[in-house]
């Protein structure tokens, strides 16, 4: 138990240091962020509300009460920012070696693996707000 208390932590902060480390970019409109989202055909207003939604789901990544929380916006998110980058910035944008790319990936295994650890609190969050199927769909496939 102890183990997956730690790894949940571990897991937790490099996601959310990846999505705050990048707060900086977008809300000071630095022009890499503004390109990509000029690309993306989303600047500003796509930049200034992607950097908002990180900051949410950084915050509670850390949260140990909201982890699966925070897993489930960063996986979202993480989907977005690599499709992005598969269908339009390209793997590669600036230069930057696919750095950002990687970023993308790494935050989203974390965020699986936050999931996973966390599932016990994600059904709980289903069964005080979904409808009673989708609980029962949920029992049946755990």
């Amino acid at each position: 138990m102890k183990t997956l208390k730690t790894a949940s932590w571990v897991l937790r902060i490099i996601a959310a240091v990846i999505l705050l480390q990048t707060l900086y970019f977008k809300f000071t409109a630095h022009p890499e962020s503004v390109e990509l989202f000029t690309k993306l055909g989303a600047e500003p207003w796509g930049r200034i509300g992607t950097g908002i939604l990180e900051l949410i789901t950084g915050i509670l990544l850390l949260i140990p009460a909201t982890a699966f929380i925070g897993g489930f916006l960063a996986m979202g998110l993480m989907f977005g920012a690599i499709a992005s980058h598969i269908l339009v910035i390209g793997i590669e944008s600036k230069s930057d070696g696919g750095q950002l790319f990687m970023l993308a990936i790494i935050v989203l295994i974390c965020s699986m693996a936050i999931q996973i650890i966390h599932h016990k609190e994600g059904r709980a969050i289903a069964e005080k707000y979904l409808p009673a199927s989708i609980n029962q769909f949920f029992k049946a496939i755990t």
